[in-house]
């Protein structure tokens, strides 16, 4: 398909107007639906798990940060409640079947919004990915022997299965983080461009293994071209956000605006006109065709949670404007080192910089949108302390002494009773689910 673009009289390439939206939405109604598709409004698929939640994501980010889990289990407990943190990492990689043959990887490791896991039946639309890295040719990291150093590392993996870096021969030239080995930068490109895939993360160090070994047969090829690749990525943004903005679904998947704009007719979105957005929009025609109901999930979210990692879109559809301070030098910091937003009744009213102290969860520095965010934050604050073993929660900072007095009271007498939130922000999680289907 080409891209929809014209040119002009002096041959500048523009694009194409809008198409004309089928419906309008309002922001209430594009907020409930964007809830739904992430899987924080309505029952959880507990049968389906964290493998599921995972497919229906298309993505989820992984960083080094962490506070109370690392995010990529914060993403699950946000959904699901208080899955195992061992059973987090059981679900997202590797199953060995009853037969004994080897494990089958069920996600790996690439460049999608960020560092990702993502489902296995997404390697083949990430082709076009590896095509461009390949087509580069090099990272920012250039290798004295590429192909001596890349046969090495092949050669090692194809004789003794997986391996990390430390086991290939060590990430670093004994400099600092950024000067890696040669081993590390030839193991890192054959990871960009296809030939080796990281198909676990084990004490936070990427296992390595043969794209060959590691990939099911029928989803080891190339064979979308780069415009099949594009297409389906957009359409699976556009199904996890239930309704988006050209922004929003480039975002998505880090990819380019005029990409989308070359697929957005085949991808079977449906143009939307939503309430309040300055920008036309697409839906998901699956979440346009039946009303958003059920119960709202009442949780702490990591920052990198794919409902709010697009910081415009979190400000657009949630009216709070949040970002990470990890990075910002502590004096410069307005709510703290990982500050998670509290979602309540389907909407942020809230948030928390946490941290943990022995068996006590300490809120370092808190902020409720009024009186009605206190009893959220009680209940979310005590499932999540719940979840990392902790025992107690004691309130350091509030941006409004009334308010935390109001919290610590209610803390007092929170107890293990759980249940879901309505629409009006009141309730909590599904409760500790330690041995819930993965």
């Amino acid at each position: 398909m080409a891209a929809p673009t014209l040119c002009d009289m002096t041959g500048v390439t523009q694009r194409q107007p809008a198409p004309r939206p089928v419906t309008t939405l309002s922001a209430d109604d594009a907020r409930r639906m964007a809830l739904r598709a992430q899987g924080l409004l309505g029952a959880p698929d507990r049968r389906a798990g964290i493998r599921g939640m995972l497919r229906r994501l298309g993505a989820v980010q992984l960083d080094t940060i962490s506070v109370l889990a690392r995010s990529h289990e914060l993403v699950p407990y946000a959904r699901l409640g208080a899955v195992g943190r061992s059973a987090v990492e059981a679900a997202y990689w590797s199953a060995a079947p009853e037969d004994g043959s080897p494990a089958r990887p069920h996600s790996f490791e690439y460049w999608s919004h960020a560092a990702c896991i993502l489902p296995i039946e997404e390697w083949p639309h990430f082709a076009f990915r590896r095509r461009a890295r390949r087509a580069r040719g090099h990272r920012w990291h250039v290798m004295k022997d590429s192909d001596r150093s890349c046969a090495a590392v092949l050669d090692r993996l194809k004789a003794e299965g997986p391996l990390t870096t430390s086991q290939l021969g060590g990430g670093r030239n004994g400099g600092e983080w950024w000067d890696w080995s040669e081993t590390k930068i030839a193991v890192e490109w054959l990871l960009d461009t296809g030939d080796v895939v990281c198909t676990e993360r084990r004490g936070w160090k990427r296992i390595y293994d043969l794209a060959e070994r590691a990939v099911p047969e029928q989803l080891l090829h190339d064979d979308l071209d780069d415009a099949e690749c594009i297409r389906r990525l957009v359409a699976q943004a556009g199904a996890a956000m239930g309704v988006a903005t050209r922004a929003d679904l480039a975002d998505y998947h880090r990819l380019k605006a005029e990409q989308v704009d070359a697929v957005i007719e085949g991808t079977g979105l449906v143009p939307v006109a939503v309430e309040g957005w300055a920008k036309p929009a697409w839906a998901d025609p699956a979440a346009l065709a039946a009303p958003p109901r059920g119960r709202h999930r009442t949780t702490l979210l990591s920052p990198f949670d794919s409902l709010i990692w697009d910081r415009p879109r979190t400000a657009r559809i949630f009216g709070f404007a949040h970002r990470l301070e990890a990075y910002v030098p502590k004096a410069k910091r307005i709510h703290g080192y990982f500050a998670m937003p509290l979602l309540a009744g389907g909407k942020l009213v809230g948030r928390v910089d946490p941290a943990r102290e022995g068996a006590t969860l300490v809120a370092r520095q808190l902020s409720l949108q009024g009186p009605q965010a206190v009893r959220p934050m009680a209940r979310a604050l005590h499932e999540a302390a719940t979840w990392v073993g902790c025992d107690t929660v004691r309130v350091e900072r509030c941006d409004d002494p009334q308010l935390a007095a109001a919290l610590r009271t209610e803390l007092s007498r929170t107890t293990d009773d759980t249940g879901t939130a309505d629409d009006s922000g009141a309730g909590s999680n599904t409760g500790n689910e330690e041995n819930a289907t993965v």
